[in-house]
């Protein structure tokens, strides 16, 4: 079994964090709540030291987002935002959530204005590009609800014994004489938030072409994440760097939806050809 050394246990840029600890929450405009969390902590530990083998990005559904128009009434929306898989920082969700809930009681003149503070301090805080959608009440009718596409995995009938994170599984997974190009999911994705071990609940698309890969070892390996510390991003890419070590996939993207926590989901995208699509929850978000 692979032994993997904790990349975070000493890692200064989580000591600050306000995650896991007590807070006051503020109803007035404070971009300083936003914080950072250096993407290469991950990345050194799966060896993405060099040019990164995926493009992609880390879509964020803000469900509340509220502030007040030039005549103090107050407003609703949706929000969405696309943070590139280059920046620097991936973003802390719950000083995200802080941040939002800062705009509770603050004037803003229009929606424009509104989007333009949102791309400025998360562009800064992430140290990278952001695009930013807003969705309007009146437009609340077109949200759709879908499920993943591509094949369930999740009806294998397996035992399981071990919830260890083990890459392991994936050894000796892949059919080299069946070269095949194929979408399966799972909704077993299950992981642990780094800081408070509070589990985050998700589902996961795996799209690619190469080796046939055995099925039950890839549950597997999906299910030993289930006590396994780390932040959703961070789960997406190191999927990505194992399926791409083990199973040789030609091409391969993993997109990952989470359940929301404080009005916000997390959807990492992570592909070595192809772009993200449009952002529709599924039913368990």
């Amino acid at each position: 079994m692979t032994q993997n050394h904790d990349p975070y246990s000493d890692a200064q840029a989580l000591v600050g964090l306000t995650l896991g600890k007590a807070t006051d929450y503020q109803a007035e405009y404070d971009a300083s709540l936003l914080q950072g969390v250096p993407r290469s902590l991950n990345r050194n530990a799966i060896a993405l030291t060099e040019r990164l083998p995926f493009h992609g990005a880390d879509i964020w559904t803000g469900y509340e987002l509220s502030w007040l128009n030039a005549k103090g009434k107050p407003m609703v929306a949706i929000v969405e935002v696309y943070l590139s898989y280059e920046s620097l920082n991936l973003i802390e969700s719950k000083s995200f959530k802080l941040y939002l809930n800062s705009f509770n009681q603050t004037k803003f003149d229009n929606i424009d204005s509104l989007q333009k503070n949102l791309i400025q301090d998360l562009s800064q805080c992430a140290q990278g590009d952001v695009n930013i959608k807003i969705i309007e009440p009146k437009n609340f009718a077109t949200q759709r609800i879908i499920e993943l596409p591509g094949t369930c995995i999740d009806d294998l009938d397996i035992a399981v014994s071990d919830y260890t994170f083990n890459p392991d599984y994936l050894e000796n997974s892949t059919d080299e004489k069946q070269i095949v190009a194929e979408t399966l999911n799972s909704n077993l994705l299950k992981s642990n938030c780094l800081i408070t071990s509070q589990p985050d609940w998700g589902s996961v698309m795996i799209r690619y072409q190469g080796p046939k890969i055995d099925r039950e070892k890839l549950l597997r390996y999906l299910i030993s994440f289930r006590q396994h510390n780390e932040f959703h991003e961070q789960c997406v890419e190191r999927i990505f760097v194992d399926l791409k070590r083990f199973c040789h996939c030609a091409k391969l993207t993993v997109y990952a939806r989470y359940t929301r926590r404080g009005g916000l989901d997390i959807n990492p995208y992570r592909s070595d050809f192809e772009q993200p699509g449009e952002n529709h929850r599924l039913a368990r978000q």
